[in-house]
C-alpha cells in the first residue's frame, strides 16, 4: 500500500474555473472530516471544495468515501477517489477547491478538471510503500560483518543502523516471508557465530533510502 509523506497541491485552470487541488495524509476518517473543514474554512469563498478519501483500516480493510459539494453527481468527488485508488494510495484526503469562471464546463469538463487536479496534486505530493516486517538485531565479529552485509542487501533487507564496537551490531527489519531462509543464510555464511535477536512488529517504508517506521 501507498501512503503520503509529505502533502502535495496542484493548480488547475479550465475555462476561467481555476482548481485547487491538495492531497494530504490522513489516518482517520475524523482526520479526514477535520482535514476537510480546515480546507472548506480556508477557502470560504468558493464555490465548491470537493473531496474523497482512503482510509486502511487495523484489520486491512480500506474505507473510502466522497462527495461532489453541489457539483453535478459522479463529476468531481468520484473521478478524485479513482485518482487515489488507482495509485494505490491509503490513508490520505484529496480536496479540490473551485472557484467558478462563470462558464459552466459541463459533465465532461468537470470530470476533467477534478481528475487533473487531483492528478497534480498526488504527483506533487510525496509518497512511500508502506511494509510490514520485524526487528532484527544482529551481532557478529568483524569477520562476518561483510558476510552478513552483503546477504541483507541481496535480500533487500532495509539496514536501519549500524554500530561498531567490540563486535559489529546491525539493526535490520525483515519481512515476514524473509525471515527463515535468511536466518539460514546467516547462520551458514557466519557458522553459526551470529546472534540473532527479533524485536517488534512494525509497519515502515523505504524513503530516500532511508527506514521510516509507521
Amino acid at each position: 500500500m501507498v501512503e503520503i509523506f509529505s502533502a502535495g497541491e496542484g493548480e488547475y485552470t479550465e475555462k476561467k474555473s481555476k482548481f485547487l487541488g491538495v492531497v494530504a495524509s490522513v489516518k482517520s476518517e475524523e482526520e479526514a472530516v477535520a482535514f476537510l473543514e480546515a480546507k472548506k474554512k480556508q477557502y470560504h469563498d468558493a464555490r465548491h471544495n470537493c473531496s474523497a478519501w482512503r482510509i486502511c483500516g487495523a484489520s486491512g480493510e480500506v474505507t473510502s468515501r466522497f462527495s461532489d459539494d453541489g457539483e453535478p453527481s459522479g463529476t468531481a468527488g468520484k473521478p478524485m477517489l479513482e485518482v487515489l485508488e488507482g495509485a494505490g494510495v491509503v490513508n490520505a484526503i484529496c480536496v479540490v477547491t473551485r472557484y467558478f469562471g462563470g462558464v459552466l464546463l459541463g459533465t465532461g469538463g468537470l470530470v476533467r478538471a477534478y481528475t487533473e487536479s487531483a492528478k497534480r496534486a498526488l504527483a506533487a505530493a510525496q509518497t512511500m510503500e508502506r511494509r510490514q516486517g520485524q526487528r532484527l538485531s544482529i551481532a557478529t565479529d568483524y569477520h562476518g560483518y561483510g558476510k552478513i552485509e552483503y546477504l541483507l542487501r541481496a535480500a533487500e533487507v532495509p539496514i536501519v543502523d549500524t554500530r561498531y564496537e567490540s563486535e559489529v551490531i546491525l539493526s535490520c527489519v525483515v519481512a515476514p516471508d524473509q525471515k527463515g531462509r535468511l536466518e539460514a543464510q546467516i547462520v551458514e555464511a557466519t557458522s553459526g557465530l551470529a546472534r540473532l535477536e527479533y524485536g517488534e512488529e512494525t509497519g515502515f517504508a523505504v524513503l530516500n533510502g532511508e527506514v521510516v517506521f509507521l
